[in-house]
């Protein structure tokens, strides 16, 4: 793991401080002059003289960066520019360099795994896409511990497998909800998990998911269960909510049952089955780990 901190640290400071030393040698700044100027020691600056600090070609060639190391050597040397203006600029050409551009090209080479995010870069947003995929994801690896963790789970699987799934913020289809990929089965008693949380591999609990979302109801994950009137049963003894909708309904009959009702943090929907329709119950809540933990109740 490299952050992209790291990047400006062991290529762009040691290539434009060279440059910006040579600029201001060139200037006619003493070996001590060029220290002060850039807030380093002699020492240091003795290294970029004699070649001993290694430059990186890319950002060496690039203009903008020449243009950076022109305007901050005349500014410093003409008095016109203080050594803090000097930071300011620097940092603002780091900023953009940051951003989807050459300092963005050499994180994602050090980092080949955020090449496959559109806008990689958007990993120092707080907000951004990529940090919310990837807590979506963390979110459903909680959940999956609790299920595995918790002795009997295998035996709640129904025939079809059972998916735990969590849904990005503003999701409106499948792409926006990370689920388990091939699900989750019951194999001699144990619940197995085949692999890592992936976005779009959940078309089943998803779109149960999605529906009940478009229904009104604040939920952004779900788990699938097997159906029988026990399980109903010690769900709603234990303060659930339980609905029932008709699988059979001509249009998506779990938003059509949903829509106009005042429904709780967590509850639960399930159906009794139907012409090649295996009977099944749905958890839906919060986040995973939430939906998960409701499953101790029936064990």
């Amino acid at each position: 793991m490299r952050f992209i901190e790291e990047i400006v640290v062991d290529a762009f400071l040691p290539t434009f401080r060279a440059l910006l030393a040579e600029d201001l040698r060139d200037r006619g700044f003493t070996q001590a002059e060029v220290a002060d100027a850039l807030g380093i020691s002699q020492s240091a600056v003795s290294k970029y003289a004699h070649g001993e600090v290694s430059m990186n070609d890319r950002i060496a060639d690039d203009p903008r960066i020449h243009d950076l190391v022109t305007r901050v050597g005349a500014g410093l040397a003409s008095g016109d520019m203080t050594p803090v203006q000097a930071l300011v600029e620097s940092e603002v050409l780091i900023r953009q360099l940051e951003e989807g551009d050459l300092l963005a090209d050499l994180h994602e080479e050090a980092m080949p795994e955020l090449s496959s995010y559109d806008g990689f870069h958007s990993i120092h947003d707080p907000e951004g896409h990529l940090r919310s995929v990837e807590q979506v994801r963390a979110s459903v690896r909680r959940g999956l511990r609790i299920l595995t963790n918790t002795s009997g789970f295998a035996g709640l699987i129904p025939n079809v497998g059972s998916n735990l799934v969590e849904a990005l913020p503003n999701s409106t289809n499948i792409d926006d909800v990370a689920a388990i990929p091939g699900r989750i089965f019951d194999v001699k008693g144990k619940a197995t998990v085949p692999g890592e949380p992936e976005f779009g591999v959940s078309e089943h609990v998803a779109s149960v998911l999605l529906s009940a979302r478009a229904a009104g109801a604040d939920v952004n994950a779900a788990l699938n269960v097997v159906y029988d009137a026990g399980v109903v049963s010690d769900l709603e003894a234990a303060g659930y909510e339980c609905i029932e909708f008709d699988p059979d309904a001509p249009t998506d009959p779990v938003r059509a049952t949903l829509e106009d009702r005042d429904l709780p943090e967590t509850f639960v929907v399930y159906q009794t089955g139907g012409y090649g329709i295996e009977p099944i119950t749905y958890i839906l809540g919060p986040d995973a780990p939430t939906v998960a933990d409701v499953v101790r109740i029936l064990l």
